[in-house]
């Protein structure tokens, strides 16, 4: 059977650096960082880290009706809104589209955290019967895929995948993969994540995983140098849409770039951990290369996980040095991490990474590392630190995102040429 060919066609990120493709870009590219004190969470539950990449202006009446606002939390109004910004920037009109043939793929790391907290207290404050009949379909995590499917009408393979920070990434390619099998011409794929919240932020502080650089917020996602105390916490999400090459063809839609390779691997060490050597990382890129049929030294552009992290940076820097060798310990490889300025939207993050990719193809521009000022030694690669590089020349982009339980995610993007 021959294979489909899958191809970007539309672009829907939504962060506290920017919300809808260009406004979110041009924040990237000018090293913006959406990174604040926190004002979701009441000061009194507010843990050792009091910032976050927090969203402060967002309106889910926008994308959405009064009474799906009231029904929804907000990590399934961001994969709402993200969806929306998507199909707009695609150009689809998906009236006119075989609703059979289109699918969704739109996960979540962990779903509803607010309406867990709320509901709780409504249960122990006013008992049982004052829960809200909607408080399950809040907090479950397929309901990202769920409303996307409703609200577009689209009624072909329905899958929510969950991998920790790699959630939204595998989402991307597991819609690939359903593309290229046949079984749907469009695709929405991506993911999203509200977890400024209080339980989530004191369970991560405690578990020592945040920077707790308050004074300087801004500041505080520094992957790769050696000041770096942690990662910061994102919200937001990011929804692409995929489609056959035929399809998006036929229809004359614009194409941003093609994926090309899907690497998934295990690493069956630790909960948290990532293997110190980067092992199991290594191995996702590999394979994605291999299904690529490209080398390592075609590869122009990275966007690593890189989340700031004293363990998780240095081990993706050895698994970079394992499968790039000299191209990238000579710096012809350009890397960087969106990260340093969006803060880490968990299962949201692979998607919007993802993007930076895409646009970072488009506009031939290698997007910058912000806030690395003092490299660690052993992190000593090019990760394009604090300025962006225009003119570059990025043909094709990988997107490495890596998850709690071991689990790690590579994507390769091209530019299309026919």
């Amino acid at each position: 059977m021959t294979k489909e060919r899958v191809v970007v066609t539309g672009l829907g990120p939504i962060s506290a650096v920017g919300t809808g493709k260009d406004e979110f870009w041009e924040g990237i590219v000018s090293g913006r960082s959406g990174v604040k004190l926190v004002q979701r969470i009441p000061e009194k539950l507010r843990p050792s880290c009091k910032i976050a990449a927090e969203m402060y202006d967002f309106d889910p009446s926008k994308y959405m009706d009064h009474k799906a606002v009231k029904r929804t939390d907000r990590f399934i109004q961001f994969a709402i809104a993200a969806s929306k910004l998507a199909v707009a920037d695609s150009k689809l009109d998906l009236s006119k589209e075989d609703p059979e043939r289109v699918g969704v793929a739109v996960g979540s790391a962990a779903g509803g955290f607010q309406s867990i907290e709320d509901q709780f207290h409504v249960l122990m404050d006013k008992g049982p019967d004052r829960c809200s009949p909607f408080t399950v379909p809040m907090l479950i995590v397929n309901m990202t895929a769920g409303w996307v499917s409703m609200l577009h009408n689209a009624k072909g393979p329905n899958t929510c995948t969950v991998t920790a920070c790699a959630t939204s990434a595998h989402s991307i390619g597991d819609a690939y993969r359903i593309i290229e099998r046949g079984e749907a011409d469009i695709m929405f794929a991506g993911g999203s994540e509200a977890p400024i919240a209080a339980l989530v932020m004191a369970g991560f502080a405690s578990a020592r995983t945040l920077s707790t650089r308050n004074s300087e917020p801004e500041k505080a996602s520094r992957p790769f140098d050696k000041t770096r105390d942690g990662f910061v916490m994102g919200e937001g999400g990011a929804v692409l849409m995929l489609e056959s090459l035929s399809h998006a063809i036929a229809r004359g839609a614009h194409i941003y770039a093609e994926i090309t390779g899907f690497g998934s691997t295990g690493d069956a060490f630790d909960i948290v951990q990532p293997c110190a050597d980067g092992s199991g990382a290594a191995r996702a890129m590999k394979i994605a290369l291999k299904q690529s049929g490209i080398t390592p030294e075609e590869v122009d552009y990275i966007n690593a996980h890189g989340t700031s992290t004293p363990l998780g940076d240095k081990a993706e820097t050895k698994a970079i040095k394992t499968v790039f060798g000299e191209h990238a310990t000579s710096h012809k490889l350009a890397i960087s991490s969106s990260k340093s300025m969006t803060g880490h939207l968990l299962g949201a993050a692979g998607a919007i990474e993802a993007i930076v990719c895409i646009m970072a193809i488009q506009d031939n521009i290698i997007p910058p590392t912000i806030n690395l000022n003092e490299p660690d030694p052993d992190c000593d690669l090019n990760y394009t630190p604090n300025t962006a590089v225009r003119n570059a020349k990025v043909d094709i982009a990988m997107s490495n995102s890596f998850g709690f339980g071991g689990h790690n995610c590579s994507l390769i993007f091209k530019r299309y040429k026919g």
